[in-house]
């Protein structure tokens, strides 16, 4: 199974490149995204776990990583069906498109499955390289700027990584390995001095993928102004595979009894990202760019819970997948309400609900998923961690904490109000009706099973699942 996933999108490039006809390269997206999350299913039921794949494994920690791709995988391909039928351009334009995607999502499975620390820093390069043509999709003004700062500084991160790498090979002594199992069994024979320097290095190059302050620069840019499906992967699976490498490097850490460093570390970026969310959040502009902000956010509350440790690591794979789902949702549905109004710009888009009630509900139902409204699963976790942080005494980061949510809750909930109960200006009617047509029931369906799922979640957790959570945790 892991060949498969591996192998296909490969494979599919070659005869895309040769056969060079759109209804065959979006038809490839598709396939590959249901041969991804088929194979992942299988995988999730102990079948076709190869142990002799050199440098690529599914372990207890990555296959709920692993699922959440294919998930939201397979539902970008459902929504991206009907999105490239509203796109004007080339049939040569689309294939490039359509390419970089499945290449794109190649490099974030490989990151997830990858057992070894170089791997898995080759892997989290090409995501660089792959996505950053779909940033640069629309060749505007911004686009550019965004796909070159989104270059420029993940690129930084990942020589930050790099150097990480090699602080890692020096606190090693005689070890010499970066294959994750070795790294765990001989974590206690580790130098702490360099093995700490490496955790700052990789903490932050690998963070610099993940969105976290305060090397978040280039997420607001990109996310804001990548196709919507691409904002919808780059949020929901692109920052997971690189929180999944600095969980790797953590549990080292751990291990060789160097966690006190690490956890300070991460909840100083943890908290960082939940105040420049809070900061930010009151003067933009921009709808996707507001969620964009809301991703770092979230990352914020991922490194939190990693650092407090304990149950707060249940609450943080919990909070993995309600933000994974519900953020791929809130963007996929973004995209509907760029088709309807032809713009970013909040003060430009009003009332939504009478353009259009579907994708109205969306807006407001993806909101209250993001903001932990009961019974979204982002609500358990989230107060999971704060119980832990009560529960371990530190009052004054549980205040924290919930002030810096609610203020973000507070930026975000007044924007998707005013911009979906607020009165369709006259001037607007006709356009939007004409756009409304462009828009299928593959633009409306995906964001429904997602919003579902979080829902349900946070009322009932089925125990196949529950128990994929909890192996999970003992990777951290």
């Amino acid at each position: 199974m892991i060949n498969v996933i591996l192998i296909f999108p490969i494979v599919a490039c070659i005869l895309m490149a040769l056969i060079k006809k759109r209804a065959f390269d979006c038809a490839m997206v598709n396939v590959y995204a249901l041969l991804h999350i088929v194979s992942t299913t299988l995988l999730a039921l102990n079948i076709g776990r190869e142990n002799n794949i050199p440098y690529f494994t599914v372990d207890n920690t990555n296959l709920i990583f692993l699922i959440i791709l294919s998930l939201v995988f397979f539902m970008v391909a459902i929504y991206n069906t009907g999105y490239t039928k509203t796109l004007d351009y080339p049939d040569k334009k689309i294939g490039h498109y359509s390419f970089m995607i499945m290449v794109f999502v190649l490099a974030m499975t490989g990151t997830i499955l990858s057992s070894n620390l170089g791997i898995a820093w080759i892997f989290v390069e090409a995501t660089t390289l792959s996505s950053a043509y779909l940033i640069y999709f629309n060749k505007t003004k911004h686009s550019i700027e965004a796909a070159w700062k989104y270059v420029f500084i993940c690129s930084i991160g990942i020589a930050l990584a790099f150097v990480g790498i090699i602080f890692l090979n020096i606190a090693q002594g005689n070890i010499n390995t970066l294959d994750f199992a070795q790294l765990y069994k001989n974590a206690l024979l580790f130098d702490p001095f360099w093995l700490k320097l490496s955790f700052v290095f990789m903490l932050f190059g690998f963070g610099t993928k993940m969105g976290l302050a305060p090397v978040h620069f280039w997420l607001p840019d990109a996310h804001s102004e990548a196709p919507s499906p691409i904002s919808a992967l780059l949020s929901a699976t692109l920052l997971n595979s690189a929180f999944l490498v600095i969980v790797r490097v953590f549990k080292v850490l751990d291990i060789a009894q160097c966690d006190a460093w690490a956890r300070t570390m991460l909840l100083i970026t943890g908290f960082v990202s939940l105040f420049v969310t809070a900061v930010f959040v009151y003067h933009i502009k921009n709808y996707k760019r507001m969620l964009a902000y809301s991703s770092i956010e979230n990352m914020g509350i991922l490194a939190i819970g990693t650092a407090l440790g304990g149950a707060a690591l249940y609450a943080v794979i919990l909070h993995l997948i309600g933000h994974s789902l519900a953020k791929a949702s809130f963007f996929l549905t973004s995209g509907n309400v760029l088709e309807l109004f032809n713009t970013k710009r909040i003060k430009s888009v009003r009332g939504l609900m009478e353009a259009d009630k579907k994708t109205g509900w969306l807006w407001i139902f993806s909101f209250l998923a993001i903001c932990a409204f009961p019974t979204s699963v982002l609500f358990i976790s989230e107060f999971i961690m704060i119980k832990t942080m009560i529960i371990e005494k530190h009052y004054l980061l549980c205040a924290l904490f919930v002030i810096l949510l609610t203020i973000v809750l507070w930026g975000i909930g007044r924007v998707v109000i005013k911009t979906t109960f607020d009165k369709l200006s006259e001037d607007k009617v006709q356009s939007v009706q004409e756009n409304k047509k462009k828009l299928c029931a593959c633009m409306f369906i995906p964001q429904a099973i997602m919003l579902i799922i979080v829902f349900v979640l946070g009322v009932y957790i089925p125990p196949f699942l529950n128990s994929i959570i909890n192996c999970a945790t003992a990777g951290f």
